[in-house]
């Protein structure tokens, strides 16, 4: 029996399409309803579906009174507020393709970006890293610039071809060079299938979560998903620390809690007991869950579950644990309904219970339309009709999927995937150092740092090095620990050894 999982492709997305309009379907029906609260242990600052379908239009409109048309690409330099889903359901609406970016991201990392993708405009919040602008030819939209927009009057939505390109989100990818992914406004049309597949969604939800306003799991999961079925969307200011998230779990009466497991492991480790009356279930993506957390939040809130999603930048996220059909022991979950998947090989498809690389059909709505500018590159993560994640997992008869490694050595970094040959290229040049290489190391149970390992003629001070790294790499990015070695670890074939690495980092702590 082959690992193929085929009950049957998703409902076709219907055309003319557009996404923000998509997202905005239940606007209307549900004008006084809330649905965005940005909350605080102080307060919170609401927004109806009529405030925020009004201000989503009126800053399509302003973008447009600015030049701006249908194909334009907006590179997005926003901080963690609000303006950051206006502005990108702003943009689509009308046509305009926004890329959301990392607040964290450093000048030069910014600068690569606009040399690849040569965008109208950066719409840009003062505070977040950025070049300056003036020499090239990019039009700088402000946040007070989109702030004034929000009461213009509503623009129409550019409907069209559900294929064509909505937006760009960025990824490490193996080459160490984040690559940027293009994804079509029928990508939000897919997500209807993470909606039972696994939230176990309603419109009658409160959907918390826990991450900034400008993260993609934020956005979707957070954000676009709750507001396309009608729920209300619930996000902590930027000052609210994780401490403070169960106080504000109860008094909001969230339902639903989402974040990535490393939050779940900081609340657990303040929390031996969470009193949340009103909420089902917590969702966790960005890295592997582990037992010990699902275990320990289940005995801290008597029982709720977490539910875990597998995705990625080039297909969200297509499996996942839900209420319906919850994982079974030490399994991600299985493929959501309508999603066509296969375990292979270079032969094809794997048998069930064997080790294979998870492939996603290209049939799928929420599949890239593929890399920016670069097709060879596109060409190679495809196997024929099926696109290679380059994970491994093996599939049981129910569909069950457990997770058995990267097939490359991509690092996570609190939920963000980070290549290590990006990090590498970004360090070179250290003063004093021969010879550079990073890896992820778990340092305690559930929490993995990205660790630096370095040889030359004598150990230098971290402090030194860290400070050489901020000026190049994201915070996320950055090895939180230097370990100097006498020579780099490599395998029989000579190529580094980064399994050795961790090793060696165990055996001089």
């Amino acid at each position: 029996m082959k690992a193929i999982f085929d009950m049957g492709g998703f409902t076709p997305c219907p055309a003319p399409f557009n996404l923000a309009a998509h997202v905005l379907t239940k606007a209307d029906e549900n004008a006084d309803k809330t649905a965005l609260s940005v909350i605080s242990t102080t307060g919170a600052d609401s927004w109806s579906y009529r405030r925020l379908k009004q201000a989503v239009l009126g800053v399509g409109t302003g973008l447009l009174r600015r030049g701006h048309q249908p194909g334009d690409i907006l590179l997005m330099r926003l901080g963690n507020t609000v303006d950051f889903p206006i502005a990108y359901l702003g943009a689509i609406a009308v046509g305009l393709v926004p890329v959301p970016t990392s607040a964290m991201l450093t000048t030069p990392e910014v600068a690569r970006m606009i040399a690849q993708l040569r965008p109208r405009a950066v719409l840009r919040d003062p505070a977040v890293a950025c070049p300056e602008l003036t020499d090239l030819g990019c039009d700088e939209v402000c946040t007070r610039d989109l702030d004034m927009m929000h009461t213009l009057p509503a623009a129409r939505f550019h409907m069209g071809d559900p294929n064509r390109l909505a937006y760009l989100i960025y990824t490490s990818g193996t080459s160490g060079q984040p690559r940027a992914v293009m994804h079509a406004h029928r990508a939000i049309w897919a997500r209807q299938m993470m909606h039972q597949g696994w939230y176990g969604l309603r419109a009658d939800d409160r959907l918390l979560h826990a991450g900034a306003f400008n993260w993609t799991f934020t956005l979707g999961t957070g954000l676009m998903d709750p507001w396309t079925a009608g729920a209300t969307a619930l996000i902590p200011a930027a000052d609210v620390s994780i401490s403070a998230l169960p106080g504000l779990l109860a008094q909001h009466e969230a339902t639903l809690f989402a974040a990535a497991p490393g939050v779940y492991r900081k609340i657990l480790q303040d929390h031996t007991t969470l009193d949340l009356p009103s909420l089902r279930h917590g969702l966790a993506a960005g890295e592997k869950l582990s037992a010990a957390i699902r275990q320990h939040w289940a005995q801290a809130t008597g029982g709720k579950p977490i539910f875990e999603a597998y995705g990625m930048s080039e297909c969200s996220t297509p499996i996942s644990a839900c209420p319906d059909y919850p994982a079974t022991e030490g399994a991600l979950g299985r493929p959501q309904t309508g999603r066509i998947l296969s375990l292979r090989n270079e032969d094809g498809p794997v048998k069930i219970g064997e080790d294979g690389v998870i492939s996603i059909h290209k049939s799928d709505p929420g599949l890239m339309l593929g890399y920016f500018e670069a097709p060879d590159a596109t060409a190679r993560r495809f196997d024929g009709d099926w696109f290679l994640t380059g994970d491994h997992g093996v599939m049981d008869v129910s569909g069950q999927i457990h997770y058995t490694g990267r097939a490359d050595d991509m690092m996570n970094a609190g939920g963000y995937r980070v290549s290590p040959l990006e990090v590498e290229a970004a360090l070179h040049g250290v003063p004093g150092v021969n010879a550079l290489a990073v890896t992820d190391v778990e340092v305690k149970a559930d929490a993995c740092l990205i660790v630096g390992f370095y040889t030359a003629n004598e150990p230098l001070d971290p402090e030194t090095l860290s400070g050489f790294a901020q000026t190049r790499l994201a915070r996320y990015k950055q090895p939180r620990v230097w370990v100097h070695v006498d020579a780099m670890p490599t395998n029989p074939n000579g190529k580094l050894s980064r399994q050795k690495l961790k090793e060696l980092y165990h055996r001089n702590i």
